[in-house]
């Protein structure tokens, strides 16, 4: 482990040393116990809740997560109603959260349960991981959370905060996190370690100051030697063509094969068109523009009134079937911003 350098007074005992290890646990179960957010799925320890909120969580904030959760469960209250729903239904009460591949696999997942165990969750880890879409980190923490099972969760929060204690990249961040794990209160633990990720040791400008473990990390607010720096966020354009009749919205679906959100429903898309004037760009037809990020790429996105005619791609649907479509996140987005939804 390296260790801080001769002109920083402060010296961070070793996570090694299993009194440090005891006193790490100990101030940061009291920092959660304190700080912790209230959060609906933190509500009790009902699976299918924690089950679901998991999936949500994966490469998403929690702010964006908190209404689609209330939306979804007052939809699908239980396994049996979400495992009875088509497809098209779960795809339209996840639009907006992006990442559709797990919508399919938790949709898929609820079959099996309600099939193959009667409507019964797993209660280990490893049951967990003989599910669809649910791998290593959510098996951990949903067994963790609701039945003390004492194993550690390792996500990109947990990941960066062992790296930063550690002040290098670990050589096995799995084996780190499962040495530091509470086994007296492993769910509260796994949860205060991903808390601390995303409220205190944050990706960039982590505060420090605040941090209950601090006196443990030997990195200090310094880059650890040999972190990865962050890649730079692509930027993008894009456009789509707004077409109505009435109540009517002319919405076209990609195509099942493809790689990215198949089978979804959105705007015909238009080839970007160059920067216009403010004359021509009411002449255009352009009606808004807005920004949307997916996945490490930001999108400028140009919305441009379409006249009907015969050859638009697409169907029409009215405003009230269309909202209950399963849309792509951004189609939502400027459905919304056009009054349509």
């Amino acid at each position: 482990m390296n260790t801080p350098s001769p002109d920083n007074d402060y010296m961070p005992p070793a996570l090694l040393n299993r009194s440090s290890r005891t006193k790490f646990r100990a101030a940061l179960l009291r920092w959660f116990n304190r700080r912790r957010r209230t959060l609906p799925w933190r509500a009790n320890r009902n699976p299918y809740g924690v089950w679901i909120s998991e999936i949500m969580l994966q490469q998403t904030r929690v702010a964006a997560v908190l209404d689609h959760y209330a939306r979804f469960l007052k939809r699908f209250p239980d396994v049996r109603s979400l495992a009875k729903a088509r497809p098209a239904s779960v795809l339209a009460a996840w639009s907006g959260l992006g990442y559709y591949r797990r919508a399919r696999m938790m949709h898929a997942a609820a079959r099996q349960i309600v099939r193959e165990r009667e409507g019964r969750f797993p209660a280990t880890a490893a049951e967990w991981r003989e599910l669809p879409g649910i791998g290593r980190y959510t098996a951990a923490a949903i067994a963790s959370i609701c039945y003390d099972e004492p194993c550690a969760v390792v996500d990109g929060n947990v990941e960066r905060i062992i790296e930063r204690l550690l002040g290098s990249r670990p050589g096995d961040a799995w084996d780190w996190a499962n040495d530091l794990l509470s086994r007296r209160r492993p769910g509260d633990f796994n949860q205060a370690m991903m808390e601390l990720g995303a409220l205190v040791c944050t990706p960039q400008s982590p505060q420090c100051s605040q941090c209950p473990v601090r006196k443990w990390c030997v990195s200090q607010c310094r880059p650890p030697a040999g972190s990865t720096p962050f890649a730079a966020r692509r930027k993008a354009k894009a456009a789509f063509g707004l077409i109505t009749q009435g109540n009517r919205v002319r919405l076209w679906q990609r195509s099942e094969r493809a790689t990215v959100m198949p089978g979804m429903w959105e705007l015909p898309p238009l080839d970007v068109p160059r920067p216009p004037s403010p004359v021509s760009r009411q002449a255009a037809g352009q009606i808004f523009t807005l920004r949307h990020a997916i996945m490490n790429t930001d999108y400028s996105v140009t919305v441009v009134r379409r006249p009907c005619a015969a050859d638009n791609p697409g169907e029409w649907f009215t405003a009230s079937r269309a909202a209950k479509l399963p849309l792509t996140g951004l189609a939502r987005k400027i459905l919304k911003r056009a009054g349509i939804i």
